[in-house]
């Protein structure tokens, strides 16, 4: 699924258009953007976390030629997954809530 058919899903169950809604969009992910630049984690429950990590220097290897080449450390971002989207994706139903009981 790509930008435009999100775009697309979105506008009809929100019933904006899909103008508004390309909008919303590109809102949210220029808000992730700056919030991942600034160094803070993206945390939506349910659905996973955006976080960036430091990935450190290290010392690779060309596969063309077998010579060493020196890797720098750079901040990378990484996603974890949230439990109910992994339970969605894996079919997994979710539990019924337990109801508070009375005293």
């Amino acid at each position: 699924m790509n930008k435009g058919e999100i775009v697309d899903a979105v506008a009809k169950i929100t019933q904006h258009s899909k103008a508004q809604t390309g909008e919303m969009f590109d809102a949210f992910v220029a808000v992730v953007q700056n919030a991942l630049s600034s160094g803070d984690n993206v945390q939506m429950i349910g659905f996973g976390t955006f976080a960036v990590e430091e990935r450190a220097a290290r010392v690779g290897r060309n596969p063309a030629t077998g010579k060493e080449l020196k890797i720098p450390a750079k901040k990378v971002v990484k996603f974890k997954v949230g439990t109910k989207l992994k339970d969605a994706v894996a079919g997994v139903k979710a539990a019924p809530k337990a109801k508070a009981k009375k005293k």
